[in-house]
């Protein structure tokens, strides 16, 4: 694990030295130089997050925590480490709100960027095992996964929830890579806005703090 780590975070600071390849992006890092691009796109692109990740689900069961946890995970297997990084601030804020303890959290959300889920519910670790399968390839879902899923307690809402997340989050992924736009070396760039974001969701005008990239 030690050694997956420091290969991980190895990853990370020479993400951290990329600049993007794309000329006139705006100068903001991850996500936000997509959505600042133009309000004709950052508008539904918050809206989608805020419709995945804070707003009632009919029929979900899935918390605003677990759905971050589950959008970190993706985002972890795809390598975009700014959509890793700050989904998994934004789990860790969340979690800490729902009561569990800060060093409790950290753990779990640094797990799941590792793919490690064995600290989750056994709901937790089918769903995230569904979307990382749709990350991979669609195709490769099969009635066993979701049948596995149902028989751990997940509900019809809470699959179709899980899928919408990870393929929504491989778009935003691309995005972000795909610009090449700043990725902050240091995790903890992401609590101002962790924080802002457990508060107010993704649309709200409040949700000002800027990650900043190194």
């Amino acid at each position: 694990m030690d050694s997956h780590l420091h290969a991980r975070q190895a990853e990370r600071m020479l993400r951290a030295t990329e600049t993007p390849i794309v000329d006139g992006l705006p100068d903001f890092p991850g996500i936000l130089a997509a959505m600042m691009i133009s309000p004709d796109l950052a508008t539904p692109l918050r809206s989608l997050a805020d419709t995945l990740l804070v707003k009632l689900f009919p029929g979900a069961t899935l918390t605003r925590s677990e759905r971050e946890l589950i959008a970190a995970g993706v985002s972890a297997g795809n390598a975009c480490f700014y959509c890793m990084d700050t989904h998994a601030a934004f789990a860790e804020a969340l979690l800490q709100r729902e009561g569990v303890g800060e060093d409790r959290s950290r753990v779990l959300t640094d797990d799941v960027k590792m793919g490690v889920l064995t600290g989750l519910s056994g709901k937790m670790q089918r769903l995230i095992r569904i979307a990382l399968i749709v990350r991979d390839s669609g195709r490769k879902l099969t009635e066993r996964h979701i049948a596995a899923a149902r028989s751990s307690g997940a509900s019809n809402a809470d699959i179709q929830l899980t899928i919408l997340i990870a393929s929504a989050f491989c778009m935003y992924n691309r995005m972000v890579d795909g610009f090449r736009a700043r990725t902050p070396s240091d995790p903890t760039a992401f609590q101002d806005r962790a924080q802002q974001i457990a508060n107010y969701g993704y649309s709200d005008t409040r949700v000002t703090a800027v990650p900043v990239a190194a």
